[in-house]
């Protein structure tokens, strides 16, 4: 198979898959380790590949660029369920908690109908309709004011001020993406600033965040790994992935979706 041929391929089974390990395309192909880090360095080079430690995966979106709310909410839901369920499970009654904007943290605010006494904080449009959807007369949810972003979270200085002057226990915080030399990232200049107003609000640190987030690089750092207490994350993170964030993090949980 000529080089061409073989980086097409290359490029068709990172499409279908999201990613590869340079151990699988050496198998696949019967070439050398050193033949296919060529391959994915010339795919990388035109911009069609994001080369990452062990392989590669499909190049993504610029950095500053945020897909809205209703676009975000279509993928990963089976992952994003599971890890919503083992949050609600951190959840208990006479709580105040905080909810960052987010798909995972929507799907989050759908299974606290049932929590007595609950306070929760959010910069969330669609995480206050899903407590306002199902109302309990015990529970209270402050939705912050603020300026709208594409994923609808309440930005900038009135929703920091509305913050900080408040105190949670939990903070439930959904990312843009994840990794060990940028930390907690998000494309949205004015959401990183509110996050990290939530994260000094909180007394706990949760981050929930699919595995589709790891090595997903955003604008903005909301604070590094080590900021969090708890990750939960699901079965698709990769083994190496996983090593460097249980090193880094308070305590690491791999859910396994339905």
């Amino acid at each position: 198979m000529l080089a061409q041929q073989r980086q097409t391929a290359i490029l068709d089974l990172i499409r279908q898959r999201g990613g590869v390990r340079v151990s699988h395309l050496v198998s696949r192909f019967g070439v050398s380790d050193m033949t296919i880090r060529r391959d994915l360095e010339v795919l990388a080079e035109r911009g069609l590949v994001d080369k990452v430690h062990g392989g590669a995966t499909l190049a993504g979106p610029g950095s500053a660029e945020e897909p809205g709310f209703a676009a975000k909410s279509i993928r990963q839901q089976a992952e994003k369920r599971a890890i919503a369920e083992r949050a609600a499970t951190m959840v208990e009654p006479g709580m105040a908690i905080a909810l960052s904007a987010g798909t995972t943290t929507a799907a989050l605010a759908t299974l606290l109908s049932d929590v007595r006494g609950l306070t929760v904080v959010t910069n969330s449009i669609p995480v206050a309709d899903a407590l306002y959807q199902n109302p309990r007369a015990d529970q209270t949810v402050v939705l912050t004011g603020g300026i709208r972003t594409p994923s609808d979270a309440l930005t900038g200085p009135v929703a920091e001020a509305a913050i900080s002057a408040l105190n949670v226990d939990l903070l439930f915080l959904g990312v843009h993406g994840l990794s060990p030399r940028t930390g907690f990232t998000t494309p949205n200049l004015l959401e990183a600033g509110v996050n990290r107003c939530l994260i000094g609000a909180a007394r706990r640190l949760v981050v929930l965040a699919d595995h589709t987030k790891w090595e997903t690089i955003g604008i903005a750092t909301i604070a590094p790994l080590e900021a969090a207490d708890v990750l939960i994350t699901d079965v698709g993170l990769p083994p190496e992935a996983r090593t460097t964030i249980a090193e880094q993090v308070g305590e690491l949980v791999i859910v396994e979706p339905d």
